[in-house]
């Protein structure tokens, strides 16, 4: 992670952008009042919808057990969309 003042984002916002779009490395601009991370858009939703998808029990509980099986060897059990669905 790139770390940057308030004055230097300021000075070359455009480039810094340009920067963490290209790379995807996150950049720390740092104030007298705190930090805040700049990150791609993508980046970020895909980290909010991991959060999402971790907070659900049953969405965890079935990553675990697949992982689980693949480090066992044993195939999965596949699974149609309205079994995967049911709950919606």
């Amino acid at each position: 992670m790139r770390t940057i003042t308030i004055e230097q984002a300021t000075n070359n916002l455009q480039q810094h952008i340009n920067y963490t779009l290209d790379t995807h490395e996150e950049i720390n601009i740092a104030s007298n009042n705190g930090a805040i991370v700049m990150i791609p858009q993508v980046d970020y939703e895909s980290m909010q919808e991991t959060l999402r998808l971790l907070s659900d029990k049953k969405s965890l509980k079935a990553l675990l057990d697949g992982h689980n099986s693949r480090d066992l060897n044993k195939s999965l059990k596949s699974y149609s969309v309205e079994e995967v669905f049911s709950d919606i």
